[in-house]
This record gives C-alpha cells, structure tokens and sequence, in this order.
C-alpha cells in the first residue's frame, strides 16, 4: 500500500473517527480540570500508536503507520473540533 492510499484510508477510517469526536467530547468535558491542548494531543497520540498495534495493514511499517496516523488525527480532529465549536455557539 502507497502512503497516499493508506492516508486516505486512515482520514475516512470510522473508528479512527468515532475514537477521535469522543476524545473531543471528554476533553471538552473536562476542560477545566486539565486544559484542552495536552489531552488533545495525547490523545492523538495514543489512538495513531494503538489502531496502527492493534490493526497493521500488510505491508506498511509500524512506524509509517503511526506518523500518518498522527497527521491524519490531527486533520480529523480539527475538523471535528471546528464543527463542534459551530454547534457550540450556534446553540
């Protein structure tokens, strides 16, 4: 697999997806104990390292799984994080 198409697998990967809008939805919860930019980028962190461990795609190293995954959850996260603050203010 090509780093594009396994970029483009991990931005529309719904469980990628779903992990990252609940981890936007804790951080905001629990903003005011722990602030929202550590959380955020831990977070990222973590759900890049544990689906790149727990669902290798054949052929792609470890770590070339991780660092795209890393920037894909970051994309997807602003994103999230964008129309989460829409409907925020909106409602």
């Amino acid at each position: 697999m090509d780093h594009s198409a396994l970029f483009i697998a991990q931005l529309t990967d719904l469980f990628r997806i779903g992990l990252l809008a609940g981890l936007i939805y804790t951080a905001e919860r629990t903003r005011a104990q722990t602030g929202i930019i550590v959380p955020l980028l831990i977070g990222i962190a973590f759900i890049a390292i544990i689906i790149a461990t727990t669902m290798p795609v054949a052929g792609v190293p470890a770590l070339r799984a991780i660092v795209s995954g890393v920037i894909a959850n970051s994309i997807v996260t602003a994103v999230l994080w964008l129309i989460w603050s829409a409907v925020k203010r909106r409602g």
